[in-house]
């Protein structure tokens, strides 16, 4: 397990915790599209979440499932990474 999420990680995480199948390609060139958009809702977004908190141990900052872009995510996420490495 890498210390950073990737748009590839975040894609494969949309597909299995929310069903909803977005390109890692798609997510690089349109970062700040909203999730709404790409068909994850907010219920969707803390199957995110929590998944990557089981993954890493790491708990996640609570605004991350208030998050509206993958690049919002991504950013805060991998911050808290960061923060934690």
């Amino acid at each position: 397990m890498s210390d950073r999420i990737t748009v590839e990680e975040l894609s494969e995480l949309m597909k299995k915790t929310a069903g909803v199948a977005v390109s890692p390609q798609e997510l690089a060139e349109r970062p700040d599209v909203p999730f709404e958009e790409l068909g994850i809702d907010s219920l969707g977004l803390l199957g995110i979440v929590g998944e990557l908190e089981n993954r890493h141990g790491v708990p996640m900052p609570p605004d991350a499932e208030r998050c509206k872009t993958p690049r919002k995510f991504l950013d805060l996420v991998n911050s808290t990474f960061l923060a934690g490495a």
